[in-house]
């Protein structure tokens, strides 16, 4: 496996089709690249293929946050999460704050996450 910190060469096309295999969404090229372009993108790659990402927005002072975790389902369990999310606190400049979904509650537990505030949604 190869991670890349701050992988500026990740392509907003090639994170579509890897994200579309975990959560099906209309992701707008675009604004895609856009957003890529905003965060710390930490990759893990397979002989070339994308199958790990975690995404790190950051003010670079005093707030961070994970926008998003994610690892192809046939790659799971095998540690690639847990060093996405060493990797993404390493390389933080700040404290992250994120929001999980409850099936994957127990895993940030067990990789040294603690619970903090609860979240709310302002909807546009």
């Amino acid at each position: 496996m190869l991670y890349k910190v701050d992988d500026t060469d990740l392509k907003a096309q090639d994170f579509i089709s890897f994200a579309n295999k975990i959560w099906k969404g209309s992701y707008d090229l675009k604004k895609t690249s856009k957003a890529l372009s905003k965060t710390i993108n930490i990759t893990c790659y397979n002989n070339g293929v994308l199958v790990g990402c975690i995404r790190i927005l950051t003010d670079g002072c005093f707030f961070g946050t994970i926008t998003e975790l994610l690892v192809l389902p046939e790659y799971r369990k095998r540690g690639i999460g847990s060093r996405l999310l060493l990797l993404a606190k390493e390389n933080s400049p700040t404290l992250l704050y994120f929001g999980s979904q409850p099936e994957a509650e127990k895993f940030y537990e067990k990789n040294g996450c603690k619970k903090s505030l609860q979240s709310y949604i302002i909807e546009k």
